[in-house]
């Protein structure tokens, strides 16, 4: 058996070969520190902010710190507001980051924060806002027929939450632009641009610009599960053992395991690592 990945694309491959690569929980720490910025806000008359947050001029009179700092200034001074912001970034940031991986979700995060930074030294603005926002938009296009409470009370779908979002900031972007303030609409280009640079692979395949390969193994998930029941029951040991760190039902039962559909053979992992390992394939 070898691990063959040549199928995936450069930020996959990256991922597959560096997976401690980024910050555990990074969305935590992000929406932590925007949480504890707004807070003293109330305190400093905004005055922190002010030091924080991104300025053409003053990053190149010197103060660059402000490259790595406006990813932590909110975008409203409002403490509900904020609470509620910094929840949902965290919430989002914890979903996405279970589907992709830390690695992957980690560098989506950085690589947004560079595009924010490098267009704001051509505009001299940047707002953390448009990334943590294409968080959201990255999951609804994933998920796009799951339900939430839109105001903890309407059930709606995230693709027309997710719509609605797109509309009013190009609504802004339309706004901003007949006004003659290119520098707040162009704001939003650098998430937009990191938003399909990472989900490209799925638009590809949803436009029909990439086919799908030919003779895709599909997992018999019940025949794989009759098996591990009957190799339990004959063993008196665990039904489930993950392929990666070898952690097995008994060893935690609290644990859910998972078949992989694009590994070549029964392979069981965890839930740590049903999407953070390399595919096995047979030649």
């Amino acid at each position: 058996m070898i691990y063959r990945n040549d199928h995936y694309g450069p930020i996959d491959r990256f991922c597959a070969k560096h997976p401690r690569f980024g910050v555990p929980s990074l969305m935590m720490y992000v929406a932590i520190a925007q949480g504890a910025v707004g807070l003293l806000d109330l305190f400093m008359q905004e005055r922190l902010s002010a030091l924080l947050m991104f300025s053409g001029p003053h990053i190149f009179a010197g103060q660059i710190w402000r490259l790595v700092t406006f990813a932590i200034v909110p975008k409203t001074s409002n403490p509900f507001y904020l609470l509620l912001t910094c929840y949902v970034y965290y919430w989002t940031g914890q979903m996405l980051e279970r589907e992709w991986g830390t690695a992957k979700f980690n560098l989506f995060y950085l690589s947004g924060v560079v595009l924010s930074a490098l267009s704001g030294l051509l505009l001299g603005y940047a707002d953390i806002y448009y990334i943590n926002l294409s968080i959201f938009l990255v999951i609804a296009t994933l998920y796009s027929e799951m339900q939430v409470l839109f105001m903890f009370v309407l059930p709606i779908k995230m693709k027309w939450l997710a719509a609605l979002d797109v509309v009013l900031i190009l609504v802004d972007v339309v706004q901003f632009a007949q006004m003659g303030v290119w520098v707040l609409a162009l704001a939003p280009l650098a998430s937009f641009v990191n938003y399909f640079i990472f989900t490209w692979s799925f638009w590809s395949m949803k436009l029909g610009f990439a086919r799908r390969r030919a003779d895709p193994q599909v997992i018999q998930f019940k025949r794989a599960r009759k098996q591990a029941e009957k190799k339990a029951r004959e063993t008196g040991g665990y039904m489930h053992k993950c392929a990666v760190c070898g952690l097995t039902d008994q060893d935690d039962p609290s644990m859910e395991f998972r078949y992989c559909s694009k590994c070549d053979g029964y392979y069981c992992y965890c839930a740590n690592h049903i999407n953070n390992h390399i595919h096995i394939r047979n030649n």
